[in-house]
Formats: C-alpha cells, sequence, structure tokens
C-alpha cells in the first residue's frame, strides 16, 4: 500500500476512507463507460487478419469436405469458353500427355492430381478454381448445395433459407460467379448418405418455398471419376456437372 494511504493524517476516520471509495468507484465508472465509448468507436478487426493461412485452410478443409483423391481445374480458353476438367499430374507433360490428339478420357497416363493444402490455398488466394468432389465411394456426403439460376431465383433462395430457418437448419447462401444466381449451402455435423438426407429435405424445403418438390434422383458415383461437381469460388460458388472421365 502506497504511503500516503497508509498515514493517518490523510485518513484519520472511517468517513474520510468511504468518501475516497465512493470518489474511485465514480472513477472507475467513467473509466468504464469511457472503454466502452472507444470501443464502439475502433473498427474491428477483419477476420482475415485474425487467422492464419493454414488456420484459414484448415477452416475451409472442415466445411468443403469431400474427395481428397481427386479434384477438378477451372479452364477458359482465348475464345472465352470456360468449363471443368480433372486435375491431372501428367496434364501437358511432354512425352506422356498427348493433347489434344489424345483425349483425357482416352488417355492411359491419367494421374488424378490430389486435393492437397497447397491447392486450397491457390484457390482460396485467387490464383486457381478448384472444383470439389463431395461424393464420397461409399455414397456418403458431409454438405447440400442448392442452386438458383432461373426464373426467380432472388425469391426462391430467400424462401428456401426461410424453410432453412424454420426447421433450425444452419447455412450460408452466396451469389453466384455472375451475379445472375445464388446458392445456399448446408453443412452437416456427421456423414450422411446422399439420398436417405437429400429426398426429406427437398420435400420440406419445397413445400415451404411454395414449390413442387423434384425427386433426387439417384446420386452418380464412379470409382474413378464422379460426375458430381460442386465448386466454391472466392468471389461466388457454382454448382455444375464434371465432364465424362
Amino acid at each position: 500500500m502506497p504511503d500516503q494511504y497508509r498515514s493517518g493524517d490523510k485518513f484519520h476516520d472511517i468517513s474520510a476512507i468511504d468518501s475516497r471509495l465512493a470518489d474511485l468507484e465514480q472513477e472507475k465508472q467513467q473509466l468504464v463507460a469511457l472503454r466502452a465509448e472507444l470501443q464502439k468507436s475502433k473498427p474491428a478487426s477483419p477476420i482475415s487478419d485474425s487467422f492464419s493461412p493454414e488456420q484459414k485452410i484448415a477452416i475451409f478443409r472442415n466445411l468443403f469436405r469431400g474427395r481428397t483423391d481427386i479434384f477438378a481445374n477451372r479452364w477458359q480458353n482465348q475464345r472465352g469458353r470456360s468449363g471443368y476438367s480433372v486435375a491431372c499430374d501428367n496434364e501437358w507433360v511432354q512425352g506422356i500427355c498427348n493433347k489434344p490428339r489424345i483425349k483425357c478420357l482416352d488417355c492411359t497416363h491419367r494421374q488424378f492430381s490430389e486435393l492437397n493444402d497447397q491447392v486450397i490455398y491457390r484457390h482460396l488466394a485467387g490464383q486457381q478454381v478448384v472444383g470439389l468432389y463431395p461424393l464420397l465411394h461409399d455414397n456418403t456426403c458431409h454438405l447440400l448445395a442448392a442452386d438458383f439460376d432461373k426464373g426467380n431465383w432472388q425469391d426462391e433462395v430467400k424462401a428456401m433459407s426461410r424453410a432453412c430457418t424454420e426447421y433450425g437448419v444452419p447455412h450460408a447462401v452466396e451469389i453466384s460467379r455472375s451475379g445472375n444466381g445464388a446458392h445456399l449451402w448446408v453443412f452437416f455435423e456427421s456423414i450422411e448418405g446422399v439420398r436417405d438426407r437429400r429426398a426429406p429435405l427437398c420435400r420440406r424445403f419445397a413445400s415451404l418455398a411454395g414449390r413442387r418438390a423434384s425427386s433426387p434422383g439417384r446420386p452418380v458415383r464412379h470409382p474413378r471419376a464422379p460426375r458430381t461437381l460442386l465448386v466454391h469460388q472466392s468471389q461466388g460458388v457454382r454448382d455444375r456437372r464434371a465432364p465424362q472421365v
């Protein structure tokens, strides 16, 4: 305790101590109020500054989980035509790759590229657009994506979002690359059978959205290259069919 507070001359009785405590309490309340005002005026740190690149990659891969033994790359030619093709370690390797004379489908040297942290980093950095194959070998998946890009897509994605909220389903909505569509994502906490999970969700969402539920169809699985392809992009989300392999 400071010497001035030990002196009986300054605090010679209990009333003087109580008076000093009241002053300190008032000063404390003023400082607390000032701190609150400063916190309101101080801009919040962007989320991107709060996590390291490794942490961002881990968060992304925990949400967008699918096959890691294969992925697709987006391409665009000089005429503006674009699409997705399965990534191959031997693509354009001299003496091995014979494109375009031999199509990838007929090539005997295909070596599918692995979806690793380095690929995800390039994707998040905007250096590469990567397509995910969410359908696993056992016909299960970790996520659900709905694509809205025709008609009154704005109203439709809002209706599905309301349906998700009503059923307590956490979800995320993103605008597509073109800006003329939207995509709604649902991430499962545990792995799910695609047909078992998709059918009841389609019926519930469609009924609340005022639309007729369409048949979920039979999920397609191929041991070498599945046909279902989902692409999450830094500027939006695309959902389209993968090329035949």
